[in-house]
């Protein structure tokens, strides 16, 4: 007797073909805990993150972007392009159904004519008319154009997640172009101050020097610091510049229409910000969900390329009527039945290598996905230690400054009252500009700290 497949059967099979695929395993164990202490008792809530640095501009600029740049604008029409993908590859599953017409009309130009053309002499035109409707179906036996579906859709979703990693680092960009924006119009404030503290110190070293109680050296000294202030005064102002055209470019508009800063550096705040659990990064990443799915695509088109190297079956039905005259098309109806077997016998090697290459992509999408995990707990890390080791600096930073501020002003009133050389004077000069400075850049460092913290936690952003 012959084995033969039962209905059951068959079902189980084309059930088995079409089920749901499973989410792929990275094989990466998360750690218990962040390697760097944190403060686990602030907001978790991220959504709008830039709002918390008390910032209405940057709220606009933020604003701004998301609707003027152009990025952002090319991610999200590769979202379209991607959902049109999953209807191309999803209409597969369903019959194609094709309605034909046709009106043929020969005429014979000389001759008798012959039978096929059923014209003569007498009669030199012949008509013909046709209707037709079909249909054609290729079975999904093996699940290859399923798993095509599916990889299509999968690719939808690393679409809209690269849309939301796009989005996210162009947000980032714009809250740290326009933290560098006021920093550097602060640095230049202290640069002109610093000056002007530095062309009263000449004054009062030319006045001493035309009484004759300040040598040349003296003068020539301070008139040489008072050179370098000048030049470190336009070097500062030209990096403001830079990062203006820079957060024009991220808004997606010339520099000229960037509007002007009414901000100072100092109304900025960074909000406490708890980094959570690092097993819960892997829902908070837009970038990792976006691996996961390109991975899970590739193991749909490893099942696409499989599947290409067994036999097809398709199923064609057509319906259709002609005739001479066009009254009586509908007169003489007909139909035809047809079924196919196509399997593959030699093709070079092409299908098996069309496989061994979606496995090979598979393999490496598995390494990237795996790569994205392990970089996104590096860059939560990288955050956490920069607060905590800026926080540190900024407050001895705080003790430095305001000794440097004091030690000028006595250096500066003793050197007046003849009790202090110049060279002292200097010295707290230089070291009053640096702490200065310095203060700024630690302040700068420490807000793009808070704004890669809620960078490398997603932005607020979790998956669906």
């Amino acid at each position: 007797m012959k084995p033969r497949l039962s209905l059951l059967t068959v079902c189980l099979i084309l059930s088995a073909c079409g089920s749901t695929p499973q989410p792929p395993d990275s094989g990466i164990v998360p750690p218990a805990a962040w390697q760097s202490p944190h403060n686990t008792s602030a907001e978790r809530d991220a959504l709008r993150w830039w709002t918390r640095f008390a910032s209405p501009q940057l709220d606009q600029l933020i604003e701004q972007a998301q609707v003027g740049s152009y990025d952002l604008a090319a991610a999200i029409a590769r979202v379209r392009q991607a959902r049109a993908d999953t209807v191309i590859a999803g209409g597969s599953l369903l019959p194609e159904i094709q309605g034909t017409g046709n009106a043929n009309r020969q005429k014979l130009l000389r001759g008798d004519g012959y039978r096929q053309l059923d014209a003569d002499s007498s009669n030199r035109a012949v008509d013909y008319f046709d209707v037709g409707l079909s249909a054609s179906y290729e079975i999904d036996f093996w699940g290859g154009k399923r798993a095509s579906r599916d990889s299509a859709q999968f690719s939808l979703q690393a679409s809209e997640f690269d849309r939301a990693t796009v989005e996210l680092t162009l947000l980032s960009g714009v809250a740290n172009s326009y933290t560098q924006v006021l920093s550097l119009q602060e640095q230049s404030r202290i640069a002109e101050l610093n000056l002007a503290n530095a062309q009263n110190v000449l004054q009062l070293v030319q006045t001493r020097y035309n009484a004759g109680s300040a040598t040349a050296l003296e003068l020539a000294q301070q008139k040489s610091l008072v050179a370098a202030q000048q030049r470190q005064l336009p070097t500062v102002q030209q990096q403001a510049r830079d990062a203006q055209i820079a957060l024009a470019a991220l808004l997606g508009r010339p520099v000229q229409d960037l509007p002007a800063s009414h901000e100072s550096f100092d109304q900025l705040q960074w909000p406490p910000i708890s980094a959570g659990l690092p097993s819960e990064l892997l829902t908070r990443r837009p970038d990792i969900a976006r691996a996961e799915a390109q991975l899970a695509a590739a193991q749909a088109n490893v099942k696409v390329a499989r599947a290409a190297m067994l036999p097809k079956i398709t199923l064609g039905a057509s319906i259709g009527s002609g005739a001479n005259q066009a009254d009586d098309l509908l007169r003489s109806p007909f139909y035809n039945l047809t079924a196919g077997l196509i399997a593959p016998i030699f093709n070079n090697g092409r299908l098996s290598a069309e496989r061994d290459k979606a496995t090979a992509r598979q393999e490496e999408l598995l390494e990237t996905y795996r790569g994205a995990i392990i970089n996104g707990f590096a860059d939560v890390e990288k955050a956490l230690n920069s607060i905590r080791g800026l926080d540190q600096q900024r407050q001895w930073q705080s003790e430095e400054l305001n000794q440097a501020q004091t030690a000028f002003n006595i250096a500066q009133s003793r050197y007046q009252a003849g009790a202090e050389d110049l060279l002292t004077v200097l010295e707290t000069q230089r070291t009053l500009y640096a702490a200065q400075d310095q203060t700024v850049q630690l302040r700068l460092s420490r807000m793009q700290a808070s704004i890669a913290l809620y960078k490398a936690l997603g932005g607020g952003w979790q998956t669906q």
